[in-house]
C-alpha cells in the first residue's frame, strides 16, 4: 500500500461520494443525446438488451476501482494505481487521457448551457454574433454565458467545497426523482405502440452487441470518484457498495430516458421510429422525444420537471468534473508532471491552485464552438478505454502480488473485455461508419503526439530518474497512433468518395451531355484524387512527427541509461577495490564465492586452488612506528603477492589476510609458485624485509562441500607456516 502523502481533509459522506460519482457520469447527452442514438441503433428492446450487457461489464470494471481504491487510497486515481502497478511511464501515459476525458466532458456540458439556452429560452444569449465554425454560429452572449458558468463553479469548488458536496448531493436527487416520474407517468397511461421493438434493417444479435460495446463510455466519469478517495469520511471498505449502487442509478437514467423517448411522438409520425429519425429536422421540444413524451403525459409539469432535470445533469456534471479534475492536477503536482506550486492547498484543504488552472483553460472553449467540442467528446471514447484497460491491468498484477485470487480474476475480465472494445473500436471502424465521428480520430492522434513532446520535457528535467523505464509503453502509443491514423485516412476517404458519387448522382439529373458529364466526372475524379492524396500527407507528416519524438525520448533515454550503468560501474568499482592496495576486496571475494558456489551446485566449476596470506608482524609495526608505517607494510605485501600471482585475483579480505583463487595458468604452477614464495620469504627474514605466511588448499570434491571447506583447510595449512616463520626467526606479532 502506497503511502498516504497528501493534506486533503476528509469531509465527503457516502451519499455524497454516490452523487458525485452519479452527477457526474451522467450529463447533457444523457437526456438530449445518448437515447436517441440508442434508440437508432437498436429500437428500445436492443437498446435495453445491450445497456443491461454493459452494465455487467461496468460492474466489473467498478469492482476493480472498489480494490484499489483500498490498495492505493492516494489522490489521482487511475494516475495513481498505473504509478504504482507499472512505474511512472505508464502513469503519465493514463494520466494525459485521464486528463482529456474530464477535459472534454466538462467542456462538452458547459457549452450544453448554450444548447440549454436556446430549446428553452429562446435567443436570449444570442447576440454579438462572433463567426461560424464548422457550422457553429459562436456569439458573444454564449461565450459570456459559459465563462460565468465555469467561473462560478471553480469559485463554489475551491471555496465551499462542503457546500458543492451538498449541492451535488440536491441536485442528483432533483434529476433522479425528476426522470422516475416522467417515466412512471407516461409507462402509466402508454397510449401508443412501441414497435418496432428493434431496427428491421438490421440482425437483433448485431444491434445488441454494438449498445453493449458502446454503452459503457455512457458511464464515463462515474469512477471520478476515485480522484477524491483521501477525502472519504468514512472508512473506504464501503466504496464498493457505492460504485455499484451508482453504476445500477446511472443505467436505470439511461433505461428510463430511453424508453420515454418512444412513449409519444406527434401525430404525423407513423411510429417512434420515423420520428427517431427525423429528428433533424425538427425544432424546440419536439426535437427533444424524451421532453415531449413528458409534455404528452404532464402537460407544462413534467416540462418543467425534465427541464429541471436537465439544468440539473448539466451543473453536477461541471461541479464532478471540476472538483476530478483538480484533484488530478494536484496528484501530478506533488510528483512534480506539474509545477509544484498547482498542488498548494488553501486553509480548507483545496486545490485552489488546480481548481484556478482549470478554469482559465476551460475559458477559451466556448470559442470553439459545439462542434470542434463534440469531436474532443468523441476522442474520450477511446480514452476510456485504455484508462480502463489499465485500471484492470493494475487491479490484475496488484491482486496477484498480494495472492487475491478472486481480485485477479476481476482484473483479467476486465482487461479482456477493454481489448474486446478497442478491437471494436478501431479494427470494426476502419472499414465502415462508426460511433465516432472522423475529426475525432486525427484529434486523438494528435493528443497523443502532444503527450510524446510533453513527456520529452518531463524527461529533460527528471532529475530523480523516475521516468524513461519503460520504452515499450510508448512503442505501443505510437502503433496505435498509426493505427487510428490509418482508421482516420479509411474513413475520411470513405466519406470523400460518397460525397463526390453523391454530386455526381445529383448532376447526371440535370439536362446534360455526355461531354460535360465526362467532363464534370473527370473533374470530381481528380479532385478526389488530389483530397485522398493530401490526407496520405497529414498520415505520414503524423507518423513522422511522433517517429522523430520517440526518436528522440528513446536518446534521452538511452544516454540517461548509459550514465546511469557508468554510475553504477564506478561504484561496483569502487565496493570492489580495497582502498588501501588497489587489489579486490572482501566484498568482490563475496561475489566470486557465490560464483563458484553456483557453479559447484551444477558441476560447471573449473579445478582451482585457494592460497591464504597472513602478513607477520604488523602489530609490531603499528605499535612501534605508526600506523603510516603498518599501511606501506600492507602494500609492500599486496605487491609482493600480486607479483608471485600474476594470473589470478588477489583479495584482502582483512586488515593483514589475503586470499588468491588460482585457476588457469597459475592453477597449474601453484606448487612451484608457493615453493618460490616460501623460498622468497626465508630469504626476507634474514633481510628484514616483509614476510608473509601462506597455506594452500586444492578443491577436493571427495572432501569439500563448498568452496569455504576448502578456505578452511588452506588457512589450516597457512598457520603451520605462520608456526615455521616463528621458528626461523620471523616476527608474528
Amino acid at each position: 500500500m502506497s503511502e498516504n502523502k497528501s493534506k486533503l481533509k476528509p469531509y465527503l459522506s457516502p451519499a455524497a461520494v454516490w452523487a458525485f460519482s452519479l452527477g457526474t457520469s451522467v450529463g447533457w447527452g444523457s437526456l438530449v443525446v445518448t437515447s436517441n442514438t440508442y434508440l437508432s441503433d437498436a429500437g428500445p428492446l436492443g437498446s435495453v438488451l445491450g445497456m443491461l450487457a454493459g452494465t455487467c461489464i461496468m460492474l466489473v470494471i467498478s469492482r476493480n476501482y472498489r480494490y484499489l481504491i483500498n490498495c492505493f487510497p492516494d489522490a489521482g486515481g487511475a494516475y495513481a494505481y498505473a504509478r504504482e502497478s507499472f512505474g511512472y511511464d505508464q502513469g503519465f501515459l493514463i494520466a494525459w487521457f485521464l486528463l482529456l476525458t474530464y477535459l472534454a466532458i466538462l467542456w462538452a456540458n458547459a457549452t450544453s448551457l448554450q444548447l440549454f439556452a436556446g430549446y428553452f429560452l429562446g435567443n436570449v444569449f444570442r447576440f454579438g454574433y462572433l463567426y461560424t465554425l464548422f457550422g457553429y454560429e459562436v456569439y458573444i452572449g454564449e461565450v459570456l454565458m459559459t465563462a460565468a458558468a465555469l467561473v462560478l463553479v471553480a469559485l463554489l469548488c475551491a471555496r465551499a467545497k462542503r457546500a458543492a458536496a451538498f449541492m451535488m448531493t440536491a441536485l442528483v436527487a432533483v434529476f433522479v426523482i425528476g426522470i422516475a416520474v416522467c417515466f412512471f407517468a407516461a409507462f402509466g397511461r402508454l397510449d401508443v405502440s412501441a414497435e418496432p421493438l428493434m431496427i428491421p434493417e438490421t440482425r437483433a444479435l448485431s444491434q445488441v452487441i454494438r449498445i453493449a460495446c458502446i454503452s459503457p463510455w455512457a458511464f464515463i466519469g462515474f469512477e471520478s470518484i476515485s480522484h477524491s478517495s483521501e477525502e472519504y469520511a468514512f472508512t473506504k471498505t464501503k466504496i464498493g457498495r457505492i460504485l455499484t449502487a451508482s453504476v445500477l442509478s446511472t443505467v436505470c437514467i439511461y433505461l428510463f430516458v430511453t424508453l420515454l423517448s418512444v412513449t409519444a411522438y406527434p401525430p404525423q409520425y407513423d411510429s417512434w421510429l420515423s420520428y427517431i429519425r427525423d429528428l433533424g429536422s425538427l425544432s424546440g421540444i419536439e426535437a427533444l422525444p424524451a421532453f415531449y413524451a413528458a409534455g404528452h403525459y404532464l402537460g407544462r409539469l413534467g416540462l418543467i420537471i425534465l427541464i429541471l432535470a436537465l439544468f440539473a445533469l448539466v451543473i453536477t456534471s461541471l461541479i464532478g468534473n471540476m472538483t476530478a479534475l483538480s484533484r488530478l492536477v494536484y496528484a501530478l503536482a506533488e510528483d512534480r508532471l506539474f509545477p509544484s506550486g498547482f498542488a498548494g492547498l488553501n486553509d480548507r484543504g483545496t486545490p485552489v491552485k488546480a481548481l484556478a488552472l482549470i478554469a482559465a483553460v476551460s475559458l477559451l472553449i466556448p470559442f470553439l464552438g459545439r462542434t470542434a467540442i463534440g469531436w474532443i467528446v468523441d476522442v474520450t471514447t477511446i480514452g476510456a478505454t485504455i484508462i480502463y484497460g489499465f485500471v484492470s491491468a493494475s487491479a490484475y498484477k496488484t491482486a496477484r502480488l498480494c495472492g487475491d485470487g478472486k481480485e485477479a480474476k476481476y482484473g483479467l475480465a476486465g482487461l479482456i473485455l477493454m481489448i474486446g472494445f478497442s478491437l471494436y473500436l478501431l479494427v470494426s471502424n476502419l472499414f465502415t461508419t462508426g460511433v465516432m465521428d472522423t475529426a475525432a480520430y486525427i484529434l486523438f492522434v494528435i493528443w497523443s503526439i502532444l503527450g510524446f513532446i510533453i513527456f520529452r520535457l518531463i524527461l529533460q528535467k527528471d532529475d530523480s530518474k523516475r521516468f524513461g523505464r519503460s520504452i515499450v509503453v510508448w512503442i505501443a502509443l505510437l502503433s496505435l497512433i498509426v493505427f487510428i491514423s490509418l482508421v482516420w485516412l479509411s474513413r475520411s476517404t470513405m466519406e470523400a468518395t460518397e460525397r463526390t458519387l453523391s454530386r455526381v448522382a445529383e448532376h447526371k439529373l440535370a439536362a446534360t451531355t455526355i461531354e460535360e458529364d465526362e467532363a464534370f466526372i473527370e473533374e470530381e475524379m481528380a479532385a478526389l484524387r488530389i483530397a485522398n492524396g493530401c490526407r496520405l500527407l497529414v498520415v505520414i507528416g503524423l507518423f513522422g512527427v511522433s517517429l522523430g519524438v520517440l526518436v528522440n525520448n528513446y536518446s534521452i533515454m538511452s544516454r540517461r541509461a548509459i550514465r546511469s550503468e557508468a554510475e553504477l560501474g564506478n561504484v561496483r568499482n569502487i565496493a570492489n577495490t580495497d582502498p588501501l592496495t588497489g587489489v579486490k576486496s572482501k566484498h568482490a571475494y563475496a561475489d566470486r564465492e557465490k560464483t563458484i558456489s553456483e557453479q559447484l551446485e551444477t558441476n560447471k566449476a573449473e579445478p582451482f586452488s585457494i592460497v591464504v596470506c597472513d602478513v607477520n608482524g604488523l602489530k609490531d609495526i603499528n605499535d612501534t612506528y605508526g600506523h603510516k608505517a603498518g599501511d606501506a607494510y600492507i602494500c609492500s605485501a599486496a605487491r609482493l603477492i600480486c607479483e608471485m600471482y600474476q594470473h589470478s585475483p588477489v583479495y584482502r579480505v582483512g586488515g593483514d589476510e589475503f586470499v588468491v583463487i588460482l585457476t588457469g595458468r597459475d592453477h597449474d604452477s601453484r606448487e612451484t609458485i608457493l615453493k618460490q614464495l616460501n623460498e622468497r620469504m626465508e630469504g626476507n627474514i634474514a633481510a628484514g624485509e616483509v614476510v608473509i605466511a601462506c597455506g594452500m588448499a586444492d578443491f577436493d570434491a571427495d572432501r569439500d562441500v563448498t568452496m569455504h571447506d576448502t578456505f578452511m583447510r588452506a588457512d589450516a595449512l597457512m598457520y603451520e607456516r605462520k608456526k615455521q616463520l616463528k621458528s626461523m626467526g620471523a616476527v608474528t606479532r
